[in-house]
């Protein structure tokens, strides 16, 4: 997940789109009318929960799992990005 080109909280509703295309392709149909519909952007998309998933029509139990184990993969992603940034600060000459 190294490719992050910028904070995952900042991404727009397109490149969350992209993600689930990319991550989860089987499922793009069922997502992306409930992902435009509630504006669902990165800092959203971290948040996402096994009800809102639900809502937004994912109702197999293993999809729900599997979407919510690569959400935490990118929230971990994000906190170490963000720690890796408190770091450099902290040792930049």
């Amino acid at each position: 997940m190294s490719e992050l080109q910028h904070p995952v909280s900042s991404w727009s509703v397109e490149e969350v789109l992209e993600w689930i295309q990319k991550q989860h392709p089987g499922l793009m149909e069922t997502l992306y009318k409930g992902i435009i519909k509630h504006d669902i952007s990165g800092r959203a998309l971290l948040r996402l929960r096994e009800h809102h998933l639900q809502l937004l029509g994912v109702a197999d139990d293993e999809q729900q799992q599997e979407i919510l184990q690569n959400l935490l993969l990118l929230r971990v992603q994000e906190e170490i990005n963000e720690l890796n940034d408190i770091c450099s600060d902290c040792f930049s000459p």
